[in-house]
């Protein structure tokens, strides 16, 4: 009989554990959306910021430009992958309007995605633009830039 309820007061704990990290990660990236929707100095929060940026660039956005864009963000967890696109997207959107760019061009997408992502998911850019024989090299200085 005790070695019923030590194995069942295991599983209580094992599942408490599980259960406890699960709701961690939940609300951390929870916590996270909820700083991005804070608004700043300006009125307007990051999310707000993204917004714009999408919604005053849509029609600048080639076929071509979302098809590379799409491939781009596919190394992401399925789960995630519309917020990437969303924020890159909004980045791209950002360069393209200082740069009064009339269209969204391959270079601008890569030097979005550079400036968008983290050094770590730099290498699959790398990568895919080599596979796609891209030209990567006037980017350099932004892949091998800190922060």
């Amino acid at each position: 009989m005790s070695q019923m309820s030590t194995g069942f007061s295991l599983f209580i704990v094992g599942w408490s554990i599980l259960l406890v990290g699960v709701m961690g990660v939940g609300g951390y990236f929870m916590f996270r959306k909820f700083l991005k929707s804070m608004p700043k100095s300006d009125g307007k929060s990051d999310l707000d910021w993204q917004d714009y940026y999408i919604d005053q660039t849509r029609s600048l956005w080639t076929e071509e430009g979302l098809t590379l864009l799409n491939e781009l963000v596919e190394p992401v967890p399925q789960l995630f992958r519309d917020v990437a696109r969303r924020s890159i997207a909004a980045k791209i959107g950002q360069l393209a309007l200082e740069e009064g760019a009339n269209a969204i061009t391959i270079d601008l997408i890569v030097k979005g995605y550079i400036v968008a992502t983290p050094k770590r998911d730099h290498k699959w850019l790398i990568a895919h633009l080599q596979n796609k024989q891209i030209d990567y090299t006037r980017f350099e200085h932004y892949l091998n830039a800190e922060g």
